[in-house]
Formats: C-alpha cells, structure tokens, sequence
C-alpha cells in the first residue's frame, strides 16, 4: 500500500482513451479509509486529464493545477465507492490543458469540474518521463492494482484568529509526508487539492459559529493556485464571509506564505438537507 503510483495517485485502470480528446477510468476508494475527502475525488479527476495531457505530448511536460472556475461537489464518496472518471479535453499542447471533468459513484455525479486549465511544467524537474509512460501502459492496459491508497495523514493546524466574519488557522506542511513520493519524486510540491481541502474546514468552521442549521459545500469558485506550497512551509488560511444569505453563504479564501499570496478561491455553502425520520 502507498509508494509510488500508491501514494497519491488515483487512477485504477483507463477503461477509454481517445488521445489528447477524452478518456473514463476506474478508481476503487480502499474501505479501509475513515473518509474520501471530495477535494481527493477532484484531484482524481484532474489526474485523469494530466495523463491524456501528457501522453498526447510525449510526456515532455506534466501539468500542475492552476486554475479552475468552477468544482461542483454533488455528493458525498465514501470508502469501499467505486469512482467513474471522465474528462474532454478541449486544447492541450506544450504550454497548457483546458479541460472539464466529472466523477460519479454509479449513476450519481460526486464531482464536476468546469474550466479547468494546467500549465504545462518541464517533465524532467519533476519526474521521468519514462516511468510515467510505462504507468499509463499499465492503466490503458490490465489496469494497475487497486487499493493501494492509504490515505494522507493528519496535518497540524491551528487557529490564529477569529470573529463571526473571519477566521485564520495556520497550516503546518509537514517535512516529509507518503504523498511526496507521488507528488513528485524530483520536486516535492504539497497537493493544492489538499490545501483547499483545509481551507474548506476552516471555512466550515467559520459558516457553523454563526448558522444554526447545518450547511455543507456545494461549490468552490474560481481556483487560482498562485505558487507552489514546499515541504516544511506554513500557510495562513484567511478565510472571511463575503455573502451572507438564505440559501447560500459565501466564503473567500487568501493562503499566504508570509506576505506572498499563494491561493485564492471561493466556497459556496448551502444548506444541508433535513433527514426526515
């Protein structure tokens, strides 16, 4: 369980593959995990999108998140789910991929994600382009192992400061975390999907102090990763109400590192269905 290609990568098998246009794979969330954090499910799908990416350019190049308009978090995933992975690619070259993507747990969508673009990186500082070649051999192929993933650990955080509009809590990035291995064995970056899967407890925290009936996230706007976050660095989490209201409440997130700016987004919370006994 965990290493390389089990650490932090969530791609089963690619059951369809039309090169740099589309591609559907498979992932099983071990049931051995406490939790499968939606944020994870989006990074899966964006995996799925950097393989098409970087086979369609000989591996060369391997994108990292940038930007994205829109995550929309449609259910929940739970560990023993089987997630359905599909992304259109609609421009990938050299310099960049612009794609949408969406994940689903049978006939129910989880995850959808909407313009989304990855810059493309020069392959060789960050991994060998061999070896990723051989792995998505093996996942177009027989598919490689399930249930490798053994989660990601807790990370240290605390609070900084907070009132009924705005909340700080300092992330610790630890020095050494299994996930580096995957991400990635020649540069160690911290997953952006795992800071946003922070800031959005924060958030949650904030939205709770103040709200008496339970909301949840329903959508995360306009994700603009700024710089990479590095091994042993922390990060602010600023997180402070912007929209108030009946049916939504909005949440900006700003993560810093110092006086450098490395995050921005939005959470939408809405409402949590009632369960009628």
């Amino acid at each position: 369980m965990g290493g390389r290609y089990g650490a932090f990568t969530f791609c089963d098998r690619i059951t369809e593959y039309v090169p740099a246009r589309r591609a559907r794979a498979t992932f099983a969330v071990p049931p051995t995990l406490s939790q499968f954090s939606p944020c994870l499910v989006a990074e899966a799908t964006g995996q799925l999108a950097a393989w098409v990416s970087m086979a369609h350019i000989g591996f060369r190049g391997r994108p990292v998140a940038a930007l994205a308009r829109d995550v929309r978090m449609l259910g929940d995933v739970h560990p023993g789910d089987t997630l359905t992975l599909e992304v259109d690619v609609e421009e990938c070259d050299d310099d960049a991929v612009f794609y949408q993507g969406r994940a689903r747990v049978g006939d129910r969508e989880a995850v959808q994600l909407i313009d989304c673009l990855g810059p493309m990186l020069p392959q060789d500082d960050y991994d060998s382009a061999d070896d990723l070649a051989h792995q998505f051999a093996l996942l177009c192929g027989e598919g490689a192992a399930p249930l490798r993933f053994g989660g990601v650990g807790v990370h240290a955080m605390d609070v900084v400061s907070s009132t009924d509009d705005a909340r700080s809590a300092r992330l610790h990035v630890p020095i050494d975390a299994p996930y580096f291995v995957d991400h990635f064995p020649r540069r160690p970056v911290f997953p952006a999907t795992l800071l946003l899967d922070h800031a959005m407890r924060v958030a949650a925290d904030l939205v709770g102090t103040t709200d008496a009936r339970p909301r949840r996230v329903s959508r995360v706007h306009n994700v603009k990763m700024r710089d990479f976050i590095r091994p042993g660095e922390d990060v602010e989490l600023q997180v402070s109400r912007v929209e108030p209201g009946d049916d939504d409440t909005r949440v900006k997130l700003m993560a810093k590192i110092g006086e450098r700016t490395v995050a921005t987004a939005q959470f939408v919370f809405v409402r949590a269905a009632v369960e009628v006994a």
